[in-house]
């Protein structure tokens, strides 16, 4: 008979050692499932929330400008509602168009020659604008607001057209995507619109 070599036994060390590595191995294998998992549910959450409630847009061109520039993305809260103030975006001929709220279904709006606005013969105080014009106009001023309907303006009275023009004319709630919220791209403006 020959020889048998002796079998030699792991130490206590090389044996902890593997018990380690395998529990190292567990650990990534529970962590990783753990990570799938959240993901899937931010993914479902996330998607349930852009069909719901809120909507990404990118802007094009200049009427909104400075409050908005083109190819800025925002986000847009998806409602038929808003206030005088608040930015809204709406279908017009299969386009979505943003716009501000000037004025709600009922009042009176007058511009003057300046591009001073009146609601109610109240003057419209607007800090959002980096000048004052009366742009091109196809209503007649003084304008009652159609009852459940909005006056919007752009920003950029020189180039927008919007309400006062008989083209676009004002917006009905049905027409709308809902109220512009938040600018989240370029990343040095993000934050609330106002």
């Amino acid at each position: 008979m020959k020889n048998k070599k002796p079998i030699e036994l792991p130490t206590i060390e090389e044996l902890e050692a593997e018990i380690n590595r395998k529990k190292h191995k567990q650990n990534q294998h529970h962590l990783m499932r753990n990570a799938i998992y959240v993901l899937i549910v931010v993914a479902a959450v996330t998607s349930l929330i852009s069909i719901f409630f809120v909507r990404a847009l990118k802007t094009f061109g200049s009427s909104m400008t400075p409050t908005l520039e083109d190819g800025d993305i925002v986000a847009v809260y998806l409602t038929d509602e808003a206030e005088p103030g608040q930015l809204v975006a709406f279908y017009f001929n299969n386009k979505l168009i943003i716009k501000r709220v000037i004025a709600l279904g009922g009042s009176v709006v007058d511009m003057d020659e300046a591009g001073n606005v009146f609601v109610d013969g109240s003057p419209l105080e607007e800090p959002y604008l980096a000048e004052k014009a009366l742009g091109e106009v196809s209503v007649e001023f003084p304008f009652t607001v159609p009852d459940g309907q909005y006056f919007v303006l752009g920003d950029n009275r020189i180039t927008s057209t919007d309400s006062r023009s008989s083209i676009i004319g004002c917006v009905d709630p049905d027409n709308m995507l809902g109220r512009v919220v938040f600018k989240v791209w370029p990343l040095e403006d993000f934050g609330k619109i106002r």
